[in-house]
């Protein structure tokens, strides 16, 4: 019974609207003149990525990306209201399905890092130079936003 419970579960979550749309935190800090990146494990494969989420019922786009920047990571910060961009992943589901999604990505600026936080001890934190970031995720789409991140918000 709970298979076919998280098999309707899923089913709901490919055929909700916008479709396949998830929010992301570019989460971001300036230190000694270089921008830095936070990177955070996947759950499941431990493969380097940012935070991200489904849309919530009564919150905007970057309030879902600074809400999962803070369970995820236990980041606080200023997000962008407007996206900077987007880029594209295929989501496993927990059945082996695979979905494309579009993820929605909202730079935010990381005033403070809590200590605890929901997912404390699921995933792994790191902070790398921007470009050092992007050799890191999977997403050839991600990392062409990062880069272009990168070079546009550079300290001069």
């Amino acid at each position: 019974m709970n298979f076919l419970r998280q098999i309707a579960a899923d089913v709901q979550l490919m055929l909700r609207r916008p479709p396949r749309m998830q929010y992301a935190a570019l989460c971001y800090r300036v230190r000694n003149n270089a921008l830095e990146i936070l990177l955070i494990t996947s759950r499941d494969t431990g493969r380097w990525v940012i935070p991200k989420g489904w849309p919530m019922k009564g919150k905007r786009a970057h309030e879902v990306a600074a809400r999962e920047a803070y369970e995820e990571a236990g980041v606080k910060g200023t997000c962008q209201r407007f996206p900077f961009g987007h880029y594209f992943y295929k989501k496993r589901l927990d059945h082996g399905l695979k979905i494309s999604c579009r993820v929605q990505l909202h730079t935010l600026e990381v005033a403070r890092m809590r200590a605890k936080f929901p997912e404390k001890g699921e995933r792994k934190l790191a902070w790398f130079d921007y470009r050092e970031a992007a050799k890191r995720v999977a997403e050839p789409s991600l990392r062409d936003q990062m880069l272009r991140f990168g070079q546009q918000c550079v300290p001069q």
